[in-house]
């Protein structure tokens, strides 16, 4: 169920044996971003959980279920940066309900991030994702 946009991502880590250079990209991905701007840096769009800062901003269009789900965001951190590059691309199009059927684990498992991420990365990386699925999920039943 990946977004197009992760499944290149996927094809790109298969062709980058090495974790250096997986790693290097996700943080060039990060770079890529468009800034968040200044004024949505509150704390209603803070992340807790994270060891770095990290703001996540959605935005959906329409109502219902079959709203579509999109979001920006931002961290002080590159490799985090990089981090939400990636859950962009697992998750920004879909509608509101299908946020809530991807399975991120397995999804991000693909990448082998798991096995290369800190305990801390890894544990906002999941408070990322328990965030876009809450925001999703609050959006699906308006």
């Amino acid at each position: 169920m990946a977004q197009e946009t992760f499944e290149e991502i996927v094809e790109t880590f298969e062709f980058l044996e090495d974790w250096e250079d997986r790693y290097r990209h996700v943080i060039d991905m990060g770079k890529a971003m468009d800034p968040l701007d200044d004024a949505l840096k509150v704390p209603a769009t803070k992340v807790d959980g994270c060891a770095s800062q990290v703001w996540l901003h959605p935005r959906i269009t329409g109502a219902g279920p079959n709203a579509t789900f999109e979001f920006d965001g931002e961290s002080d951190a590159m490799i985090v940066r990089g981090l939400i590059a990636v859950l962009k691309a697992l998750y920004s199009g879909l509608s509101v309900q299908e946020v809530g059927l991807v399975d991120a684990v397995a999804e991000l498992s693909r990448l082998g991030l798991n096995d290369h991420l800190s305990a801390q990365r890894s544990n906002g990386l999941r408070a990322m994702v328990e965030r876009i699925r809450s925001v999703a999920a609050q959006s699906a039943a308006a």
